[in-house]
């Protein structure tokens, strides 16, 4: 095994080089200090397992030098020395971090008893943290196989939904690209950004539960087609439960169709129902009975992207008219704040794209 590497400090030459001369019989490689700034030099410039530490030393004293080691290195073992027989310093010492608090003249069986115990003690407390490093490391890996999974099995789902729509093919990603533009404009956290963009991507998957023909229907959908439509909102919810156990993303992907004013479905909720402020933080209990913003982004981005693209019913809508009819509904269908970011956002993206 390899040796241990100990540091003997203190003022006095006779004691640091009978201790370090024993130690050295004892099989252990060691340095010596003459006080505390040189000790902190040495131990900046190479790692000891343990240090002897004077604790009446000219200049910083080893209860100085004892705190300074803890923060700066919390993994090497202290054992104090001092030629005068003090309880209370010895309770702070230990207070301190030291493992151990020696008198002098130093009994050798005792030192060699101490730091042995000390060593075995360091050893446990670095074997402890290696093993919690690497089991960190493995439930990261874990998690990231099942958040692979996860998306894999998104996007399994939103292909089963194109296949079955043609209307729906890229429609599900161009609606996430807007949405997590939308919200980084409103400066939400990364965290919340997240979350909408697997509702935006999600967002009408209850359409696999909706029959073809009135998907693909060219014709005005009569009274009972729609509201077979409008099921698609708590489908969708339905269908991801099993996978999906946010309820900020299935309550998002419910409330996709609701409108700011309160006149949309599946419950005509209205933001003014909500604070400015939980809007912003959008709890996961606000979500359960209110609308919450991140809904009313996936709603703009929902229509902005079915507005500029074709579809059984009509032709894509020209930019101008789509903004037209944006400010227009603002205060009505949308959130304003929504429909400004909405458009700030992509006036930023079309810059991007011209360069």
């Amino acid at each position: 095994m390899k040796k241990a590497k100990i540091l003997v400090v203190d003022d006095e030459l006779q004691v640091r080089e009978i201790i370090s001369r024993y130690l050295i019989s004892q099989d252990y490689e060691c340095a010596t200090a003459c006080d505390g700034n040189d000790a902190l030099s040495k131990i900046d410039a190479e790692q000891f397992d343990l240090v002897l530490l004077d604790i009446k030393m000219p200049g910083k004293s080893g209860i100085e030098i004892l705190r300074e080691l803890q923060v700066k290195y919390p993994d090497t073992a202290t054992i104090m020395v001092t030629a005068i027989a003090d309880i209370d310093m010895g309770i702070e010492s230990m207070r301190n971090g030291a493992y151990d608090y020696l008198i002098k003249p130093i009994d050798f069986n005792m030192l060699s008893l101490s730091i042995e115990r000390a060593l075995g003690r360091r050893r446990l407390i670095l074997e402890n943290k290696e093993y919690r490093s690497h089991l960190e490391k493995k439930i990261k890996e874990q998690t990231d196989k099942i958040q692979q999974s996860f998306i894999g099995a998104i996007h399994a789902l939103v292909q089963a939904l194109e296949a079955k729509d043609a209307y729906s093919k890229g429609h599900s990603e161009l609606v996430a690209e807007i949405a997590v533009a939308t919200a980084k404009e409103l400066g939400m956290p990364e965290e919340k950004i997240e979350k909408i963009r697997l509702a935006a991507l999600l967002h009408d998957i209850g359409q696999i539960g909706v029959s073809e023909s009135v998907l693909n229907k060219r014709n005005n959908l009569t009274a009972e087609e729609y509201e077979h439509m409008k099921s698609h909102c708590t489908l969708g919810k339905q269908i991801l439960q099993p996978i999906i156990k946010d309820d900020e993303i299935l309550d998002t992907i419910v409330h996709h169709h609701e409108r700011y004013d309160g006149t949309g479905y599946p419950e005509g909720l209205s933001a003014a129902q909500l604070s400015k402020e939980a809007m912003v933080l959008a709890t996961a209990e606000a979500y359960a009975t209110k609308l919450s913003q991140d809904a009313m982004v996936s709603s703009a981005a929902d229509t902005r992207a079915a507005m500029h693209s074709e579809h059984p019913h009509r032709q894509a809508l020209s930019l101008q008219t789509i903004k037209a009819e944006f400010e227009n509904e603002k205060g009505k269908q949308f959130d304003p704040l929504v429909v400004d970011a909405l458009f700030k956002a992509l006036k930023r993206r079309n810059k991007t794209l011209r360069k």
